[in-house]
């Protein structure tokens, strides 16, 4: 299996498609943003015109766009993947989507004669540029052996998490709500401190050698110092959908989650404010109810 094919070439299927190409695989890409696809055939890649042309000439293709409705249409689409792969073909789900979005893909893709893999990624930008993402892969046996090889570029920790459809985007969803109730209590505890006269430099060196510290919190923490709001590949917008997806499960499952939806709205009101920013642009609006400011006092 040397075809392989990408949609979505934002920063992960950027990053997914420099370790696809470095693993010698010959691959096909399109974005509907020129620039993105001008930039990954400067990488090496060939640049499709649509989905539909990325399908012809592709035996395994990731789909890594932002959300359910661009996924469906990118798959079943006029102009979408089941239109141009051949059967036998792959198509892994790589973007985090409602698990309930990627069990209707099941009966459109399986009736083409086409594998389905539900594998959203975890790691960010940082993890599609290293090669080392964490995939949850829900497959048939049979089909995730078989795509393995290829996952094996792009991920460095990859779970087989069970052969149900929609099972990877519900452990994905779960995560989610564990990542973002961590940032808002990261973002509270900096600003509380700071307020109180604690130094930020002082705050981060106890947190991170104390019980939480992890590299989230070290990558989160660090760029709230270093006041960088803009460009660090974790959008606030993909937070916030990922959020949402998960107050919806647990709304389907009957489940109380006090503290995600704490977060959840915290991210609701952080996107409104900052539309264009990062995840960590919503500790200023913590900041302004508090009067402070969270910053190394000197550049790092």
């Amino acid at each position: 299996m040397k075809r392989i094919g990408i949609v979505g070439l934002g920063d992960m299927g950027s990053g997914m498609s420099t370790n696809l190409l470095k693993a010698g695989y010959s691959l096909t890409g399109f974005d509907v943003n020129a620039a993105r696809g001008q930039a990954f055939a400067d990488l090496g890649g060939t640049l499709a015109g649509s989905s539909h042309e990325v399908g012809e000439k592709s035996d395994l293709v990731f789909v890594m766009v932002l959300n359910g409705a661009q996924v469906y249409e990118v798959i079943c689409g006029e102009t979408g993947l089941l239109n141009g792969l051949q059967s036998g073909a792959t198509i892994v789900v790589s973007a985090t989507i409602d698990p309930e979005e990627a069990k209707a893909l099941i009966d459109p893709v399986t009736q083409k004669g086409i594998n389905l893999v539900d594998s959203p990624v975890s790691g960010g930008k940082s993890g599609a540029d290293g090669g080392n993402l964490t995939l949850m892969a829900a497959a048939p046996l049979n089909v995730f052996n078989g795509v393995k090889p290829v996952l094996e570029a792009i991920g460095g920790n990859i779970f087989h998490v069970g052969e149900d459809i929609g099972m990877g985007q519900t452990i994905k969803a779960s995560l989610q709500a564990f990542i973002g109730s961590t940032f808002t209590a990261i973002f509270e505890a900096l600003v509380l401190g700071v307020k109180a006269g604690a130094k930020a430099e002082t705050l981060y060196e106890v947190f991170a050698s104390s019980g939480v510290s992890s590299p989230l919190f070290k990558n989160c923490a660090k760029l709230i110092m270093e006041r960088r709001f803009v460009g660090t590949g974790s959008h606030i917008g993909t937070m916030y959908k990922d959020l949402g997806i998960s107050m919806n499960m647990a709304k389907d499952n009957g489940v109380a989650m006090f503290t995600t939806a704490a977060a959840y709205e915290l991210f609701r009101s952080g996107i409104s404010m900052f539309p264009e920013e990062d995840n960590w642009a919503i500790i200023k609006l913590l900041e302004q109810i508090a009067g402070t400011e969270v910053k190394f006092e000197e550049s790092r």
